[in-house]
């Protein structure tokens, strides 16, 4: 990514001050990076197991608590 990152377009500061990259910020990189960032849009396919299964069944559960 060549661009300038907006907050609260690329990216936001949490709850305790960390920087997260929102989706939006993911999917205009591309790829995967393997980190296990929290908005990954592509289920984390660079991330090793057993922590992928782990971040997905944890995607998940935050997704039905949502609903």
């Amino acid at each position: 990514m060549s661009q300038n990152l907006i907050e609260g377009i690329h990216f936001y500061h949490d709850e305790h001050g960390y920087i997260v990259f929102t989706e939006k910020y993911h999917i205009e990189k591309g790829h995967c990076c393997g980190h296990g960032c929290r908005h990954c849009p592509y289920q984390y396919e660079s991330v090793p197991e057993p922590r992928r299964s782990e971040l997905l069944l944890q995607k998940e559960s935050t997704s039905a608590t949502k609903q």
